[in-house]
């Protein structure tokens, strides 16, 4: 019985979770946001809340990327981009560009391009 509850909890999440919009945004973040991990920092937020995309270093010291996942998600990790980073940011603003709703996601985990 035990058992049947908990497979009932997981597949309730797993229908709640699906039934949830997908969004696609990308993202450019400004301020002291290079030789302070924030890549790597983003790849490890990415990757907690279940999101995928990407993250790079741009020649104009910003960091910019993709992010890709359930809505809500999504909005939680433009707030940790605007407000968290890493421990040793500083960061002065995030732009974020080319939010749409998607039907699958074109990413299989969250990466750091170089």
């Amino acid at each position: 019985m035990l058992l049947l509850l908990r497979m009932c909890r997981f597949m309730s999440k797993t229908v709640i979770m699906s039934s949830e919009e997908l969004l696609s945004v990308d993202y450019e973040v400004f301020g002291r946001v290079q030789g302070v991990f924030f890549r790597k920092y983003t790849q490890s937020e990415g990757k907690r809340l279940g999101l995928v995309g990407w993250v790079q270093n741009t020649d104009a010291g910003t960091v910019q990327g993709q992010l890709q996942g359930p809505a809500s998600k999504v909005q939680q990790m433009q707030q940790w981009l605007q407000t968290t980073g890493s421990p040793q940011s500083r960061i002065a603003k995030a732009e974020f560009k080319n939010e749409r709703a998607i039907d699958k996601l074109d990413f299989k985990d969250f990466k750091v391009a170089r």
